[in-house]
């Protein structure tokens, strides 16, 4: 999505409202982040530090933190009340816990928590060995700045691994709406290649994407619609109608949704990607130049070559 097309105060408005009822609504959420979770198996990477881009309310932090104990951990969200709802999920440190760092002027088990928007992260360059998103990607007003963003601040030979949502993604509701009206109502995804392109030209190495369907019934419209708002997962477009739904509307689109009705209940599809690529050795700067390292005598020195 272009940074046009999001309302970014509307989106931080939607979740920070949503902190309070979201793990009631998550149960698609919390699945799909089981199992990028199960994709760390398959790594051969043990980071010193971590950063969860779009924790929501911790669920993920909270296994990060249990895979890697030892790990420096940031939680990035843009939600205030988001990050209040992390906190509550990470273990406290014991008071003897707090001695010791303290006599050791280091933590074993720093966090921090951060609130600011994926697309600007406050972190230095090189300083992450690990970028961990589990469905917050799909919230980028600018996915290719934000995955610049991304390879930026990942190490020489770090990870991304994130899960989003592509474009099939309740796809039922977009038909019903646009039976309706013709105004945007439910948020556009990328596609899987669209957004292998993008970690190519953010300068990702090695990128393997995966994409299964995953769907979920509904007695009713009613319901999907207010596990949708419990998430926070709002209609955000620029260009959304704004004001209230009227009676004869929802009428239209309820009857428009019942038309998809399977086996007595109705479907929502979720089309879910999973992604991860390297940084490399991050030998390409930020301008498109190569730096190229070779050894004159004893002497090493490296150059920008266009």
């Amino acid at each position: 999505m272009t940074e046009s097309e999001l309302d970014f105060a509307e989106i931080r408005r939607a979740f920070d409202h949503a902190a309070a009822s979201y793990d009631v609504h998550a149960v698609l959420q919390r699945e799909v982040c089981d199992r990028l979770l199960e994709r760390l198996d398959f790594v051969k990477l043990q980071p010193k530090r971590v950063l969860d881009m779009g924790t929501g309310t911790g669920y993920g932090l909270a296994h990060l933190h249990a895979r890697y104990p030892a790990t420096e951990l940031s939680a990035l969200d843009i939600a205030p009340s988001m990050l209040k709802a992390a906190r509550t999920r990470m273990p406290q440190p014991t008071w003897a816990a707090r001695a010791m760092s303290r006599l050791a002027s280091v933590s074993s088990q720093a966090r921090h928590l951060v609130c600011a928007d994926m697309e600007r992260l406050p972190f230095t360059s090189g300083s992450m060995d690990l970028v961990w998103s589990g469905l917050a990607l799909q919230w980028a007003r600018d996915l290719e700045t934000t995955l610049k963003g991304v390879h930026r601040v990942l190490a020489p030979g770090g990870l991304l691994m994130f899960a989003t949502f592509g474009p099939d993604t309740l796809k039922e509701l977009r038909a019903a709406f646009a039976s309706i009206d013709d105004a945007p109502h439910v948020n556009r995804f990328i596609d899987l290649h669209d957004i292998g392109d993008m970690l190519i030209h953010a300068g990702f190495a090695n990128p393997v994407m995966e994409m299964e369907i995953l769907t979920l019934t509904y007695a009713d419209l009613k319901t999907l619609m207010r596990d949708l708002k419990g998430i926070g997962a709002h209609n955000a477009a620029s260009s959304r109608r704004r004001g209230l739904f009227g009676k004869a509307a929802w009428s239209r689109l309820e009857q428009a949704y019942e038309s998809q009705r399977l086996e007595g209940r109705l479907p929502a599809t979720f089309e879910v990607i999973y992604g991860h690529a390297w940084a490399g050795d991050k030998t390409r700067r930020e301008d498109g130049r190569q730096a190229i390292q070779f050894n004159i005598g004893a002497r090493r020195r490296k150059l920008g070559l266009t």
